[in-house]
């Protein structure tokens, strides 16, 4: 009898059945092979069959998993045409191992840690891409790119010590930086600019960049900037690191737009910091119906050659099946127990596989059971980057199984705590030492320390090694540092344009920023290495009419018409469109700006990228990335539109940032300025242009971010007033003097952003209504004479003398400092202890709501009567004004 509850198969496909008597046929024999020969043979009938429908290309939905076996049988292996020496391949990772082993144990003493067992997990995912694929920057083009995973560093180390590119002093000051000669923890590209080009142990960025990477360098490529077709992204992750949402956020971009220039390997010991990937799942059948739903070529690497014989034996499938049901946390257990134990739980679950186990040895099953994985054996790797490198159309992943802490001893293979241990006795090393054939000898540990193992300088390993790489095209991961000629500095004119102001034309800073961009787009000499960047939010800033000048960027060029083809400002796509247009993804946008910002590094090209979102959705969401950019050494512009807390008011409390200049004030890479005028906006661009871009002045890092923060509220822009340009950079200056009485009181109202329409304001109720003459200031970047402060202080104890800019230019201003932006408080008080004058702030703090302008300035008390106020009480307490003004002023206002 049919079960109503459930969706019958007539239910899901509505094409008609021109033949009813032959689909009736061939579910009969479906039927009567469960019936003859039970499910499993049935099941095992219609998976093959599936793959062959799939294999001729026939329209069906994919399977999304496939037995937990290798993708590439053993048989299939020689077709790959491994090439190599694998006895002196051996050796050198033998030799790696140890010495990543060595530094970590050696810098435990000092108490800076490290982590061992996830390169002994993955050493031969790194050693034969070394060895035979990663290109390096020595030869045509930029190289590949590789994505290393952050808690395997000191394995890399311990390579670049093989060939000859650290000593054992770098070794040993492992984690100890302060002294100008330490390696860093993890990839840091900033404390290690030679060696490391991407920064991956905040997990799941790597992944994330990785993909947008290779994105990029279509881009590059199709826009005619540079041919980098021949580079290769390879990322190396690990199993528990997937579980990061941006890790697999930005798959389906990768298979949509066939990025073949595209590797994933993840290394799946199935083990994350404290245990278990999936105790009671199995991760990589996850991960591969993830992958290939999301539409990418997968490859499972699971079983060494040991199981060879174990799979043979299998007649019934009783081997495969067994090894699909049972959870990753049982298999980590079954790689530390005895063949007793294995016999009982493992091969006991079924007649058929009790037979099987006694035509094996005990030995037979430790070796299986214990070591063999196919992550762990190098014709294994080899054959399946060979075959991620040949399959185009879509990004591979390889799905590698290892076994974390390999070759570490027992005390460390697959244990729950292996992630934590960070040294070895010496007796383990001893041990160590015997399993992988080193001649290290007794006498070398006779101190108690642990020795560093070198074959030498012209052994035949070191040489191997070296010949691979040439061949390869130099040392990797390797970060070029490119003797690249300034670009040129845009015309004059561009930012010249804003210096008369608007008249009585009412100009949102945002559309001034745009403004400018599109001039600066259109330059002839450096427009086209410009890098718009937007998260389907261009209408919103008023950036539309760029879409049929730039193009927006398509892989696929534009293959429909679209709707709007008869008007001028159409949305047009294109192969060599110039505009990243992400959709709703800031992290993909951040992405897109790291790869753009570094590719005067990683391709010898510079770019200028500028990415414009709402302020809130910028450092509040994706801040993480923004630290990635600067230890990536990125540059370009990062533009916070809409910003301020209550100036788009009618978003709500998601929408209204009063907080981003925190943030970013954390950031040492990031230049952080909160323009007032179009006439600012152009200056810090220039100047941002010029450190970045150009010739940096003696002492400046060009190696930063710029982040402006523009608003879309619309008001008469002032010409610019003479002399304000280093104070415009530096981060201060006096923009309107009060005009008042020789006796009347005087107060320096600081102001940044759009709260400078507010104090300009009160200045002119201060002095009309309460005879206080007050003095305005645009404090452009509260941080940059935060930042200036510091390094002044920092002069102070080395014995030099130098005064704070900001106490310069108000050394001679009279009367307090009041403080006031669209943001909270903690802002503008960035500067409050190198003030002299008495101090005091306003700001929106809290958190955002819906109402006008006026409204939300009122509610937060940063309005210009509110202002007024503020104003009248500082100077109150300083006797300047009678008390009883603040409080009429209140009423006055209805404050």
């Amino acid at each position: 009898m049919t079960d109503p509850t459930r969706i019958q198969p007539s239910e899901l496909d509505q094409l008609p059945d021109r033949d009813p008597e032959e689909t009736a046929e061939w579910q009969a024999s479906l039927d009567a092979v469960t019936d003859a020969a039970g499910p499993h043979r049935a099941a095992y009938l219609m998976r093959r069959t599936l793959e062959r429908a799939e294999g001729a290309g026939l329209a069906l939905p994919k399977l999304l998993e496939s037995d937990y076996v290798n993708t590439i049988p053993t048989a299939a292996e020689a077709t790959y045409g491994f090439d190599g020496d694998e006895e002196l391949e051996a050796r050198i990772t033998a030799w790696n191992r140890w010495n990543a082993a060595a530094m970590v144990t050696r810098g435990s003493k000092y108490g800076v840690g490290g982590h061992i067992a996830t390169f002994a997990s993955a050493a031969w995912l790194y050693e034969t891409g070394f060895n035979h694929f990663f290109r390096g920057k020595e030869g045509d083009g930029s190289g590949d790119q590789l994505y290393i995973q952050g808690h395997a560093s000191p394995g890399i180390y311990a390579r670049a010590f093989l060939d000859g590119r650290l000593t054992e002093e770098h070794l040993d000051n492992f984690r100890q930086e302060a002294g100008g000669k330490g390696l860093p923890s993890y990839p840091h590209p900033r404390r290690l600019p030679w060696l490391w080009e991407f920064p991956t142990v905040s997990m799941g960025l790597g992944p994330l960049s990785a993909i947008y990477q290779a994105r990029f360098n279509r881009y590059l490529t199709n826009r005619g900037i540079k041919d980098v077709s021949n580079s290769h992204v390879w990322a190396f992750l690990g199993d528990g690191e997937m579980d990061e949402p941006e890790s697999t956020a930005a798959l389906a971009l990768a298979a949509r737009e066939g990025l073949d220039n595209l590797t994933f390997v993840i290394n799946c010991n199935l083990q994350r910091l404290d245990g278990p990937v999936r105790a009671n799942f199995k991760i990589v059948q996850e991960l591969e119906a993830q992958f290939r739903g999301a539409g990418w070529n997968v490859v499972k690497s699971l079983w060494g050659t040991a199981w060879d014989e174990l799979f043979q034996l299998d007649t019934t499938g009783a081997l495969v099946r067994r090894l699909r049901e049972v959870p990753d946390a049982q298999f980590q257990t079954y790689a530390t127990r005895d063949a007793a134990y294995i016999r009982e739980h493992f091969f006991g679950a079924e007649p058929a596989l009790v037979e099987l186990a006694k035509l094996l040895s005990d030995d037979k099953i430790l070796e299986c059971f214990h070591l063999s994985r196919g992550g762990h054996e190098s014709r294994k790797v080899f054959a399946a980057y060979k075959a991620a490198l040949s399959h185009q159309g879509a990004p591979t992943v390889i799905l590698a199984q290892t076994v974390k802490g390999f070759t570490l001893g027992k005390g460390f293979e697959s244990k729950n705590a292996n992630h934590q241990m960070k040294k070895l006795s010496v007796d383990e090393f001893k041990d160590m030492r015997d399993l992988l054939g080193l001649p290290i000898p007794d006498s070398a540990f006779a101190d108690g320390q642990v020795p560093y193992g070198h074959p030498g300088a012209d052994s035949a390993e070191v040489r191997y090694l070296q010949e691979r790489r040439a061949a390869l095209g130099g040392p990797a991961p390797a970060r070029r540092s490119h003797a690249l000629a300034p670009l040129p500095a845009p015309a004059d004119k561009s930012f010249a344009a804003f210096d008369k102001g608007s008249g009585s034309q009412s100009v949102a800073t945002t559309m001034a920023f745009v403004r400018l961009m599109k001039d600066l787009i259109r330059d002839k000499q450096t427009g086209r290495r410009w890098v718009p960047i937007v998260p389907d939010e261009a209408r919103t800033f008023g950036m539309e009419s760029l879409f049929p000048s730039l193009g927006i960027y398509s892989p696929k060029g534009q293959t429909y018409e679209p709707v709007d083809r008869d008007q001028l400002m159409y949305y047009r796509e294109a192969k060599d469109g110039q505009i990243l247009n992400e959709g709703i993804t800031e992290a993909g946008s951040m992405a897109d700006f790291i790869a753009a910002s570094t590719a005067y590094a990683t391709h010898g090209e510079q770019m200028i990228p500028f990415y414009i979102f709402y302020s809130m959705f910028g450092w509040q969401r994706t801040a993480d990335q923004m630290w990635q950019l600067g230890d990536q050494l990125g540059r370009g512009f990062l533009v916070g539109a809409t910003a301020g807390r209550t100036t788009l008011t009618g978003e709500g409390l998601q929408h209204a940032d009063g907080h981003s200049p925190v943030i970013a004030a954390t950031n040492p890479a990031a230049l952080t300025y909160d323009p007032a005028f179009a006439y600012e906006v152009a200056a810090i661009v220039k100047d941002g242009l010029r450190r970045m871009y150009g010739e940096a002045a003696p002492g400046e890092d060009p190696d930063v971010f710029y982040y402006l923060t523009v608003y879309n509220e619309p008001m008469p822009q002032p010409a610019k007033p003479e002399g304000v340009d280093e104070g415009i950079i530096k981060g201060l200056y006096r923009f309107k003097e009060g005009q008042g009485g020789a006796d009347d009181p005087r107060i320096q109202l600081l102001a940044s952003g759009t709260a400078i329409h507010w104090a300009l304001k009160a200045q002119e109720m201060l002095a009309a209504e309460w005879h206080v003459t007050a003095d305005v200031w645009s404090a452009t970047s509260w941080s940059e004479l935060r930042r200036d402060a510091l390094d002044a202080d920092a002069a102070l104890l080395r014995g030099e003398e130098r005064v704070p800019y900001v106490r310069q230019v108000l050394s001679d201003a009279t009367g307090p400092v009041l403080a006031v932006s669209d943001y909270m408080r903690q802002v503008p008080d960035q500067i409050a202890q190198w003030v002299d004058q008495d101090y005091s702030s306003l700001g929106a703090d809290g958190f955002g709501l819906s109402d006008t302008r006026e409204a939300a300035r009122r509610h937060f008390g940063v309005d210009a009567e509110s202002i007024v106020v503020a104003a009248l009480a500082q100077l109150a307490r300083r006797g300047e004004v009678p008390a009883s003004a603040v409080k009429e002023a209140r009423e006055r206002y209805g404050l």
